[in-house]
């Protein structure tokens, strides 16, 4: 079930919440918990009742996992985390990369083995990354919180189930073992009503009229010689199809948890905005980022073995990020392509300190030049990101360094796949929305809507106001035109 389907905004999500409220109300907190965990395991066998199955035995298996390793002592504890997170890998690694793997090694070895047809189970990655998570705070002792029914509701709360947040056992628990917190509350359902419209409109209206433009580029990269500026509307749309879709995404699933008095972490943050790559992931998918620094590249060493150490832990880090959206070599050599960014980044401040510059070139100038290479440099890095293949994205790369020619205008859209001028609206319309309007948490940060505080906008705050409403009902009549072009997330496929 998609937040962008009638049957969610019509029909669930309005169940959803009468129900937990009149439970609540009557002062059944337990059974409004568990009406909880049903329909949030209701809305994930929605898209495939099979792997339901495997949903609840993954539950029940970390839940006594974590419960023995708190119990343990010794080596044993160790023992038990390792065969815990051993056995949350292969599942992933089955379901996600036996093809891939296999394919791999057929050409390699020139052998002929298959795995057959496997259905990618929705959300795996960020389950698994989350019960990881789980295991290994229960092992460091930062686990506080046992029961088995608020676990349930850890796991499969559907507003963060299928794409994240990626949410730690530490910062939600507490939430719903406070009977005072999951209640109804006026605030929580304007704030997260709007929120939730506003990321609606995102994905409905803007992500996916760039994806019109997008699509038929990155489709025709493969067989066709795009032209200079084909090529380069079709990487600008896709760049900010994926950020409204992802933002759009990332803002329902707050809005959607405020409903019910839950503060979810902040998952995206102007990352368009950031002047450096370091800058950027700290902005983009923020709690994905924090699992593979806390999960991944701490644990191999960080920087506590001098800089060559330190920057082949990044690289292994962002490779193996790559790896986690998706089994293809595109996504490997995205990940690959970070992580060297990032190296260049780590090396270029190391560089300005040791000759005393830092802090001492002008701040505006160095802004815009940071921000406008950042830029680009993430362009690049989502043409392999989009690519079906790792040729289609050669292709397109030449295409937009010029590499096979410039063609006048007369001549620039002669393939027919866009209509140039169109195109060029929505993404100029895009650039201005990202880059001069403040984003949803800084609207609404006076309300603190996530758990990570942001500055609010100087003059531009959300308030319970008949011209915001104006503004929300606007917004919202105008998505629920556009559900009759229903679209998947971008980020489901991970």
């Amino acid at each position: 079930m998609l937040f962008n389907s009638f049957e969610f905004i019509f029909f669930f999500l309005p169940v959803t919440l009468a129900v937990f409220f009149l439970l609540k109300h009557y002062h059944l907190s337990q059974m409004a918990i568990a009406w909880l965990v049903g329909v949030s395991l209701f809305f994930y066998a929605w898209w495939n009742p099979v792997y339901l199955g495997l949903l609840i035995a993954s539950i029940l298996f970390n839940y006594s996992f974590g419960a023995a390793i708190v119990r343990a002592r010794g080596a044993q504890r160790r023992a038990l985390l390792v065969i815990g997170i051993t056995a949350n890998l292969a599942v992933l690694g089955y379901y996600k990369y036996a093809n891939f793997f296999l394919d791999n090694l057929n050409v390699l070895a020139g052998s002929d083995w298959h795995a057959g047809t496997i259905l990618l189970p929705l959300g795996v990655s960020f389950i698994t990354f989350q019960k990881i998570a789980y295991l290994v705070d229960a092992w460091q002792g930062k686990t506080r919180e046992y029961n088995f029914l608020h676990f349930c509701l850890f796991v499969t709360f559907f507003p963060q189930l299928i794409a994240g947040p990626i949410v730690h056992h530490r910062d939600v628990m507490p939430q719903f073992a406070d009977r005072s917190r999951l209640r109804f509350d006026h605030e929580n359902i304007a704030v997260g009503l709007s929120i939730f419209i506003i990321g609606l409109f995102k994905k409905v209206v803007i992500a996916d009229n760039l994806a019109l433009f997008a699509n038929p580029v990155f489709s025709a990269a493969a067989g066709t010689t795009l032209s200079f500026q084909e090529a380069w509307l079709g990487a600008l749309a896709y760049t900010f199809q994926l950020y409204f879709d992802f933002s759009g995404y990332s803002d329902m699933a707050i809005g959607l948890a405020r409903l019910f008095g839950v503060r979810l972490p902040l998952n995206f943050h102007s990352p368009y905005k950031a002047t450096s790559i370091i800058d950027f992931w700290r902005r983009w998918h923020m709690t994905l980022s924090r699992f593979l620094r806390d999960y991944l590249y701490i644990p191999l060493g960080g920087s506590r073995h001098g800089p060559a150490r330190r920057y082949l832990n990044l690289l292994l880090t962002m490779l193996l990020g790559g790896l986690w959206h998706g089994a293809a070599w595109t996504f490997v050599i995205w990940g690959g392509l970070h992580g060297v960014y990032l190296l260049i980044n780590h090396a270029w401040r190391g560089f300005v300190e040791r000759l005393g510059l830092a802090g001492r070139l002008p701040r505006r100038p160095a802004m815009l030049a940071g921000g406008a290479l950042t830029f680009a440099a993430v362009v690049v890095s989502w043409v392999f990101f989009r690519a079906d293949n790792t040729a289609a994205a050669q292709s397109m790369l030449a295409s937009m360094l010029g590499l096979h020619g410039i063609d006048s205008a007369q001549h620039a859209f002669a393939n027919g796949l866009i209509a140039g001028s169109r195109a060029l609206s929505w993404v100029m319309g895009a650039a201005l929305l990202v880059w001069l309007l403040p984003n949803t948490q800084q609207l609404f940060a006076r309300f603190a809507p996530a758990l990570d505080s942001v500055q609010g906008a100087a003059r531009l705050q959300w308030r319970p106001s008949l011209p915001w409403l104006a503004l929300i009902v606007t917004l919202a009549l105008v998505a629920i035109y556009r559900l009759n072009h229903i679209s998947q997330f971008l980020y489901f496929q991970f």
